[in-house]
């Protein structure tokens, strides 16, 4: 499971109106709808396999454009901040222009800052251009799957599209490490970002042949937007820059004090507005907080150790980038079947019981990958990798199906971005912080990074254990 979305985007209004039979289009022919079918898929494929084959190729980038640590750590967390924050507002986006027409803008977005990533003469030009991938990437995910709910009226058709679309993200998931590696090794890792241009280009073109999407109005929180965009991409920054030329200074300093000042504004905007993006009264139910909670530490501890193990095996073991990807590959199939079995085992044994079975194996795994050596044979380290994602693979579908079955319908897709969110924005901060603890001696920085994730990731078992330990399985 390398740094990628979720496979749940948040469900807009006009999205739940396109399943509904009052507002559904009538049905169409199969042919029609295969333009929006494919374009969704190719726009889910494109931002998992971008951001997946990007992790392997952080040395060649830093390499290539004279970057330290603290440049390949913001062009990864450039790319997840935008991501994250943008996500909350971009249904309400959705409903106002329509599923299609912002689709169509997110995808054109991402294609021409791609081309831009592949052309960046500097490392200031590359993140500049992976802040508009990260926000185009939050547009297309909503609005790629409100784009099959529109197509597909009847649930049981809609359920297969969806399924399609899952599957295309766990190919690219799987895909990507290998590609990224493949691509650096024989052109370069600007090869990386230009793969992208002819997906998007054919991406277009199928939605000129997607019917129109409705509109909806729908009121757009600006100002929690600001907020949600200010206090984590400050918080970062404090982070990063703290750890590489010391906390005490007045930059850092600044940052510090302006996160907190945004996350205020946040809480005070969210709770006056008449249309909040996140609505304050959804945390008061503890299905709902415990999960983001866990979901950040989850995603803390796994994008952390991804970020490192793409740094290790290249830069520690001397691997090729098409070997380092390669090392990827059985902890990704792993994680694929496991996606699938986890709805199974939780009808079984009731969410509770498989999140703390996922967040136990995911800890074991990262626990022993900080017990091994500069000695330790390459292959072991890959073996551990597997049960990193097994576990996260292994608690994350509950996670979510738990959070969303404890809200209203129509707090779905807001419950959906908000725990997307912080999934995005804690492995965001991970990588902001592992980052700076393997500046000096990166083996010694990667054992005690390696240390804390595991340490979160049991602390987020306990966690569960002990406040979600009475929920029961779902009914049937």
């Amino acid at each position: 499971m390398p740094t990628r979305p979720s496979p749940l985007p948040p469900v807009t209004s006009s999205t739940a109106a396109a399943s509904g039979p009052a507002s559904a289009p009538p049905v169409a022919a199969p042919a029609p709808r295969l333009p929006a079918l494919l374009a969704a898929l190719l726009g889910f494929f494109v931002i998992t396999i971008d951001v997946s084959a990007v992790n392997i190729a952080l040395p060649a980038v830093g390499e290539g454009l004279d970057g330290g640590m603290a440049g390949l750590q913001w062009v990864v967390d450039s790319y997840t901040l935008m991501f994250a924050a943008l996500m909350l507002s971009a249904g309400s986006l959705s409903d106002r222009i329509g599923a299609r027409r912002a689709y169509g803008w997110g995808l054109g977005l991402f294609t021409a800052a791609s081309l831009a990533c592949g052309l960046a003469p500097t490392m200031g030009a590359l993140i500049a251009a992976r802040v508009a991938q990260g926000a185009a990437a939050a547009v297309m995910m909503p609005t790629s799957l409100a784009l099959i709910r529109q197509a597909y009226a009847e649930a049981g058709e809609r359920a297969r599209a969806v399924a399609l679309w899952t599957a295309a993200g766990a190919v690219a998931l799987a895909a990507g490490p290998v590609l990224g590696g493949l691509l650096t090794s024989a052109l370069s890792w600007r090869a990386v970002f230009f793969i992208n241009l002819p997906v998007g280009v054919l991406g277009v073109a199928l939605l000129a042949r997607v019917a129109r999407s409705p509109r909806r109005p729908a009121p757009l929180d600006a100002g929690g937007q600001l907020a949600a965009v200010t206090g984590p991409a400050a918080l970062t920054y404090a982070v990063i820059e703290g750890g590489h030329g010391g906390y005490g200074r007045p930059s850092v300093l600044g940052a510090f004090a302006l996160a907190l000042a945004a996350a205020v504004a946040f809480l005070a905007v969210e709770s006056r507005a008449a249309g909040p993006m996140v609505p304050p009264s959804l945390f008061r139910r503890r299905a709902v907080a415990v999960p983001v909670v866990i979901g950040f530490t989850l995603n803390a501890a796994f994008y952390g150790t991804v970020f490192l193990l793409g740094l290790y095996f290249q830069q520690e073991r001397g691997l090729s980038p098409l070997a380092a990807g390669a090392t990827f590959v059985p902890m990704a199939a792993a994680t694929t079947v496991t996606n699938v079995t986890s709805p199974r085992l939780t009808a079984r044994f009731g969410a509770p019981a498989v999140i703390v079975a996922g967040l136990l194996t995911g800890a074991l795994g990262v626990a022993g990958l900080a017990a091994t050596g500069p000695g330790s044979p390459t292959a072991l380290a890959v073996l551990l990798m597997v049960p990193v994602g097994v576990g996260g693979a292994l608690a994350m579908p509950p996670l979510t199906s738990l959070m969303l079955d404890s809200v209203d319908a129509g707090r779905a897709g807001t419950a959906a971005a908000v725990l997307n969110t912080s999934r995005q924005v804690g492995g965001a901060l991970s990588v902001a912080l592992f980052g700076t603890l393997v500046t000096g001696d990166f083996a010694a920085g990667m054992r005690v990074s390696l240390l804390l994730a595991a340490a979160l990731v049991l602390a987020a078992a306990t966690l569960t254990a002990a406040t979600l330990r009475h929920t029961p399985p779902p009914t049937h």
